[in-house]
């Protein structure tokens, strides 16, 4: 990570040329004052601390740490705050790849948070999904070059038109989804990010499980390729689905695709009453989760609300004055309450997102038993 605009005024000097935190929009004056730069290293450090308890550490040939995000309107929010950036980027810089969704058409906070990550953190982006319905995404993995590499494949998934019915409810997904290939050591793979359609009753239901259901046909032709990319399959992103979409989820599972059970039923908004967010595998023997000594797959939701942005009165008061400046119209902003309604509901969810990275860990070194299961092959 690179703190440099971190550091007090008094050693900056005429560093200017390397600091990272330049408002364009404002004569490229410094977005963080001595104040936020005090208060950004404080939670820093307390949310590093969380970050050692709560996800696995990288380890070099044995591990690999798969994140999935949908980071709320990445470009188009032009409140966010550097802080919230150091944030954001902190939280990358526990993982070796992160899938992130709802990546805008501006990515000039996309590309400080790459420059706060370091030289080493590589990405990939898809394009903009044109017109109304595609809400001015694209989908974005940022990878850490030193444990994991691009395969070279890379790409959309877009529904042939012999696949559509007549009279279909949908041709084509909402967001178009990306679909791009890793290596980590003699591991290959290839991960498809989604954006499934929003909200709940019967017609926002129908339109996702059409969604999954045309995304599993084209799937399906994918993993009879040979190629390893292919047959190491991974499904990522904000599913959209509820509580009751068992029969959607279903679509994928029928399909062997296997939901991690470090995740199942975990609620991933930051209202936690939903499971949007979910991965599905669909691997060979030598690509596994990694286990707890329970033998439950280490998995899990990485709430970041607990370490920063903290639902406490005084830290609730820290940001009153940025409160103030960024709602429309501040004058409902009248007491205490009203100052906590407006930041759990709303400024929080705007500086980070209203969504929470869940993340697995893969097992990456499996010789011993590729050894095994080949003796045994040529033994029998």
């Amino acid at each position: 990570m690179w703190y440099n605009d971190l550091r007090p005024d008094s050693e900056l000097f005429n560093d200017r040329y390397a600091l990272i935190m330049l408002d364009s929009e404002d004569n490229y004056n410094r977005m963080l004052t001595q104040e936020d730069k005090k208060r950004t290293i404080t939670n820093l450090l307390r949310l590093r601390k969380a970050i050692l308890e709560k996800i696995p550490r990288k380890i070099t040939d044995t591990n690999l740490l798969l994140c999935s995000w949908n980071i709320k309107n990445f470009g188009t929010l032009k409140d966010r705050t550097a802080e919230s950036l150091y944030y954001i980027a902190e939280i990358i810089n526990a993982f070796d790849i992160v899938a992130v969704q709802e990546v805008n058409r501006d990515l000039s906070d996309f590309k400080k948070v790459l420059r706060l990550l370091g030289s080493h953190w590589k990405y990939t982006l898809s394009d903009v999904t044109e017109g109304n319905a595609g809400n001015d995404e694209r989908f974005g993995f940022i990878y850490d070059s030193r444990r994991v590499t691009h395969s070279g494949l890379s790409g959309e998934i877009v529904i042939s038109p012999e696949f559509i019915e007549n009279n279909a409810i949908i041709s084509q997904l909402k967001r178009t989804p990306t679909f791009t290939g890793f290596e980590s050591g003699w591991r290959k793979f290839s991960i498809v990010s989604v954006h499934l359609h929003p909200g709940d009753g019967t017609s926002n239901k129908a339109l996702r499980k059409k969604e999954v259901q045309l995304l599993m046909e084209i799937i399906n032709k994918k993993t009879t390729i040979p190629e390893t990319e292919y047959r190491n399959m991974i499904i990522l992103g904000d599913t959209n689905l509820y509580e009751d979409d068992e029969d959607i989820v279903k679509l994928i599972t029928d399909n062997d695709f296997v939901e991690s059970d470090g995740l199942v039923g975990k609620f991933t908004n930051t209202s936690l009453n939903q499971i949007y967010d979910r991965i599905f595998l669909n691997v060979d023997d030598y690509f596994k989760i990694a286990k707890a000594e329970d033998g439950t797959e280490k998995g899990g939701v990485f709430n970041l609300f607990d370490y920063v942005y903290k639902n406490e009165p005084d830290e609730i008061e820290k940001y009153h004055d940025l409160m103030l400046k960024h709602k429309g119209d501040p004058s409902t902003l009248t007491d205490d309450a009203k100052f906590k309604s407006y930041f759990n509901n709303y400024w929080k969810r705007n500086q980070v997102s209203d969504h929470l990275p869940v993340w697995l860990e893969l097992q990456t070194e499996s010789s011993d038993e590729f050894l095994s299961i080949k003796h045994h092959k040529m033994t029998t």
